[in-house]
Parts: structure tokens; C-alpha cells; sequence
């Protein structure tokens, strides 16, 4: 039962969030841009906070293909209940989880650019760029 009640209420923060910010950029006190910036930022604070809570039992990951897919199979179906190949979402949603991916992944050492296209309705294509320092 806790669990379903994790999930609606991550749901339904991330509707309220998403419309919160929509709302502020409609009425014209914010721009677009700034507006999905602070998506992005929520998204990323989160993306951190998750990851320490999936992650503080879990053994070292060996390298970055270990992380990426820790983040495709096991992070992205704990957070939003689905496989990753399935997401449905609009383009209000998308600012905010690629904030939570890149989130997840700088708390796992790798700092990332995270992007998302949607060309097809329901789908949508994630791209993540790991940055080299």
C-alpha cells in the first residue's frame, strides 16, 4: 500500500510542479526559457535525492556503462513505474525528467547534458552526453 501511495503522490507533485511553472510562464511572469530551467533544476534536485535512496545499499558501479544501465532498468522504473522505452509524457513533463536523469547521474560522478525530442506521440527519445572532464 506504500508504495502505491509513493507513487500517486510523486504523480501528482510532478502535475502541480509542471502546472505551477506553466501557469507562471501563460501570465506572462516568466519566460519560456526560464521557466524549463527551473523544471530542469527541480528535476535535477530530485534526480539527486532518488539516487542516494536507490543507490545506499547497491556496490560501486565499475564504470559508466554500468551506471547508464542502472539508470535504464532499475532508476527509471522505480521512478515512474514504467520501462524506459514506454514513457508517455508531453513537453512540460520532459524538462523535469531530464533534470531527475541528470541529477541521478551527477550524484553518481558523471556530469551529463540530458535532452529530449519527442517525434512521435506517446513516445519520446532521451539522449544523454556524458561530459569529460
Amino acid at each position: 500500500m506504500s508504495e502505491m501511495a509513493d507513487e500517486a503522490l510523486f504523480e501528482f507533485l510532478h502535475m502541480e510542479i509542471v502546472s505551477h511553472v506553466y501557469k507562471e510562464q501563460q501570465s506572462g511572469k516568466g519566460e519560456r526559457a526560464v521557466c524549463i530551467s527551473v523544471l530542469e533544476g527541480m528535476g535535477f534536485r530530485v534526480g539527486q535525492g532518488l539516487i542516494e535512496r536507490l543507490t545506499k545499499d547497491s556496490p560501486s558501479f565499475k564504470d559508466e556503462l554500468d551506471i547508464m544501465k542502472f539508470i535504464c532498468k532499475e532508476f527509471w522504473t522505480k521512478v515512474f513505474r514504467r520501462q524506459i522505452d514506454n514513457l508517455r509524457t508531453n513537453h512540460q513533463h520532459l524538462a523535469f525528467s531530464c533534470g531527475v536523469v541528470r541529477g541521478a547521474l551527477s550524484n553518481l560522478g558523471l556530469d551529463s547534458v540530458v535532452t529530449a525530442e519527442v517525434s512521435v506521440m506517446p513516445s519520446c527519445k532521451f539522449q544523454v552526453v556524458i561530459q569529460k572532464l
